[in-house]
């Protein structure tokens, strides 16, 4: 639950990898290799052996996390230092550790990081490791008299697989808002990635830098909403006549779910197989988007009586619409959003089987006489059906509706680890496939 921008109107991106890498490797004193992430590009260690220390060994967290003031230059003059990830700037704990006289940095990963590693461009040699190696790191300094490490720079690879993989830092799923709309929507690229950068500053954004550089490496979810936007403006360029709505739907039911092993893409943080909870429809794929065949088109009107089926009054709506706007008696359901993804919230308190039934409406922008047939890849434990079961379009015709009801026995239910189960509905010409993911969970009504 940790997506944010989560308003149904607002396309939400959350970030992959790239098949690029900048790897490094530390090379223990006792021969052990470990490999990570560096974008240090000064003087090289030249395979030369430095004493290794973590002061984090003293169980003073500060110490431990390479916090301002915290080194004792005594302790780690011309050494390399162990830093733990957290509470400051990666880049940050580097000058920490300059500023003391280290002369290199090892930049471990906690649990909450796991194995996601992003590279910046350190004042001093540094490599960044996974949790897993930053254990051994130091547990080699625990049980080692004089702990030795030199760190090597391989520069840039290119062709990395598994790639996309979704990116540990980026936010999950379920919405903490409203769950019924899934987000995030789609994962982009977001890691390691080229990025303009001002020449008023170093690349590390620290003041002591005094490097000049048109371009930086940066990552985030920052760097990933940038590919969308610029993807959705060529959108919109090739068809002038889509709303944003249009747009979005065209990027979601298009996106790829399997990696460039033709595997299903994994999440970094934990190696497994990843959910629509972490890369929403799934990544990005531009190509597809131009031509998607159906799209999902979301009025104004829609999204007002979306903010009435949430509770909100129209005195609160105007405030958005800026013009009157009128809430009907009986409540719209939010669900029925005309979303490109389906979102089953089924009571918990139920006994036997429970149904729940979507409406939706797809616009045929591709050929205009097409006729769509649905495949079902029903969540675990959960019957799907879909009437009807083709959708015919004519020049007349370019609008058909279909309802999707989905029925589960909550006490059946297996969910993963995030608390539901993931499926997905396709309509394909033939030409085209047209898919929207689908979860089903469990929810307490309050």
């Amino acid at each position: 639950m940790s997506v944010t921008n989560l308003a149904p109107w607002i396309v939400t991106v959350g970030a992959g990898t790239i098949d690029r890498n900048f790897p490094a490797e530390v090379v223990l004193g006792n021969g052990k290799r470990l490999s990570g992430v560096s974008l240090y590009a000064g003087l090289p260690l030249s395979g030369k052996m430095y004493p290794l220390v973590y002061p984090g060994k003293s169980g003073v967290l500060s110490a431990s996390l390479c916090m301002e003031n915290s080194l004792d230059p005594n302790m780690v003059k011309g050494k390399i230092v162990v830093c733990n990830r957290g509470s400051s700037a990666r880049v940050a704990k580097g000058l920490v550790v300059k500023k003391a006289g280290g002369v290199g940095m090892i930049l471990a990963n906690g649990i909450s990081n796991g194995e996601g590693l992003v590279g910046d461009a350190h004042l001093i040699p540094t490599c960044a490791l996974g949790s897993d190696e930053g254990d051994t790191v130091k547990a080699y300094v625990s049980a080692t008299s004089n702990p030795a490490a030199t760190i090597a720079f391989k520069g840039t690879v290119i062709g990395i697989k598994p790639a996309p993989v979704v990116a540990s830092f980026s936010g999950r799923g379920p919405n903490g808002l409203t769950p019924e709309i899934l987000k995030p929507d789609l994962i982009a690229p977001g890691v390691n990635i080229l990025a303009a950068w001002t020449d008023a500053v170093g690349p590390t954004g620290l003041d002591s830098d005094t490097r000049k550089t048109e371009f930086n490496i940066l990552s985030g979810t920052s760097m990933a909403c940038p590919h969308v936007s610029g993807a959705a403006a060529l959108l919109k360029s090739a068809h002038p006549d889509w709303s944003p709505a249009a747009i979005r739907s065209a990027m979601m039911t298009t996106a790829n779910t399997i990696n460039n092993l033709n595997q299903p893409m994994t999440d970094e943080a934990t190696g497994n197989v990843s959910s629509s909870y972490d890369l929403g429809a799934g990544h990005l794929n531009l190509d597809r988007a131009m031509d998607p065949g159906l799209v999902y088109d979301i009025t104004n009107n829609d999204y007002v009586n979306f903010l009435c089926g949430i509770g909100y009054g129209p005195r609160v709506i105007q405030v958005i619409t800026r013009s009157p706007v009128s809430c009907l008696e009986k409540k719209p359901l939010p669900e029925n959003l005309n979303y490109p993804s389906i979102a089953a919230l089924l009571p918990s308190s139920a006994k036997g089987a429970t149904s729940k039934a979507f409406i939706r409406t797809v616009t045929n922008v591709g050929q205009p006489d097409a006729v769509y047939r649905f495949t079902i890849q029903a969540p675990k434990g959960v019957t799907v059906t879909v009437k009807p079961p083709q959708l015919v379009f004519t020049e007349a015709v370019k609008k058909q509706s279909f309802i999707v009801t989905i029925t589960a026995n909550t006490r059946n239910l297996m969910p993963d680890d995030s608390g539901a189960v993931f499926g997905s509905l396709s309509w394909s010409d033939g030409k085209h496939v047209v898919r929207s993911p689908i979860l089903v969970t469990q929810i307490d009504p309050l």
